[in-house]
């Protein structure tokens, strides 16, 4: 039986170009959920909200939702609330990108979308406003996951594209960490666009979804830190394609690259190796940071690292702030992919 040569790439020294075409082309559920459906949910039984979502989504993959009940000497149930979109509430963890992507199996249609937040406004940003829109007019479904509002400018492109696929007829289904309304707090002055920010919540049903995060219930919170000998030994045996790259100089990287491009700067690797990895005390970098983890994960790709153990990257202060849970979903998707 002979061993898989492993070959060495910096991805400091990738520098990748995606078109708009070609970032059309990838909104599609990561590959990971390739096959996910309601059926292969997992729903933890200790917290019913779980199965109710799970219920409501079907439905809401058929076609509707599901009809109120009405009082106790009620003729007939109220009529369906029928909004043009689901919103999935609830932590990191508790499967809300799964959900989603079983909803975007289930709709029986040739022309829906499944992307991140940036990837959509990236896909702005590559081919204008008015291409986008065009482009994405008609379809069926968008899914948006992971809902973001770190900047006012995106937020307001986003409540303006949604507004106009809605009224060509587009469902929506996304998720975040955060209610509708609640978006934006604590992260920047929102006054200005807080009018957008409810009016832009007013088009979905919210679903709230508790649970533990699935990726800590096997493990034990903590990121495998390797010495130098483990770390070679460990991207020797992986074979293929890994990336070896020190970690000051990949975060320098990131910031050379747009974060639309991080699942290009990944392709075809099958294991990320970062060495000395050092606790991030910039935000502006801590979020490019939070993007590649993002495509990381997506891609289903092992970590192994030296130096600072990854579930302490990023500073106390960071974690205090407004961009907490962004932070917190980073760290969960870490300590699991060091352990893969």
């Amino acid at each position: 039986m002979t061993s898989t040569a492993t070959e060495i790439v910096p991805l400091a020294e990738r520098h990748p170009q995606l078109s708009g075409e070609e970032m059309l082309a990838s909104l599609v559920p990561p590959r990971q959920f390739d096959g996910a459906t309601f059926a292969s949910y997992r729903v933890d039984p200790a917290f019913p909200s779980q199965q109710e979502a799970k219920e409501e989504l079907e439905l809401f993959a058929a076609g509707g939702m599901a009809p109120k009940r009405g009082g106790l000497f009620s003729r007939k149930p109220k009529a369906p609330e029928m909004k043009p979109g689901v919103y999935l509430d609830g932590g990191f963890g508790v499967g809300k990108t799964h959900l989603l992507a079983a909803i975007f199996h289930a709709v029986p249609a040739r022309r829906k979308y499944f992307g991140s937040f940036i990837e959509y406004t990236a896909l702005v940003g590559a081919l204008g406003y008015k291409n986008t829109v065009d482009l994405l007019r008609g379809s069926a479904l968008l899914c948006i996951d992971e809902f973001e509002l770190d900047d006012p400018g995106d937020t307001m492109v986003m409540t303006r594209l949604l507004g106009e696929l809605v009224a060509s007829g587009t469902r929506l289904a996304a998720t975040s960490n955060t209610p509708p309304n609640a978006l934006g707090e604590g992260r920047f002055a929102a006054q200005d666009f807080l009018r957008e920010i409810h009016a832009m919540a007013d088009s979905f049903r919210t679903l709230r979804i508790d649970g533990v995060d699935f990726r800590q219930r096997s493990l034990d919170g903590q990121a495998i830190v390797l010495d130098e000998a483990d770390y070679r030994s460990a991207l020797d045996a992986a074979g293929g394609v890994v990336s070896d790259d020190a970690f000051d100089a990949l975060i320098a990287h990131l910031a050379r690259v747009h974060p639309s491009r991080y699942i290009r700067l990944v392709d075809g690797i099958g294991a990320v190796g970062l060495r000395d990895v050092r606790p991030l005390v910039d935000q502006s970098e801590a979020l490019r940071f939070v993007a590649f983890v993002d495509r990381v994960y997506d891609a289903q790709l092992p970590v192994r690292a030296t130096g600072v153990p990854l579930h302490e990257v990023f500073s106390p202060e960071m974690l205090a702030g407004g961009y907490r849970k962004k932070y917190l979903r980073a760290i969960s998707r870490l300590v699991a992919s060091t352990h893969a």
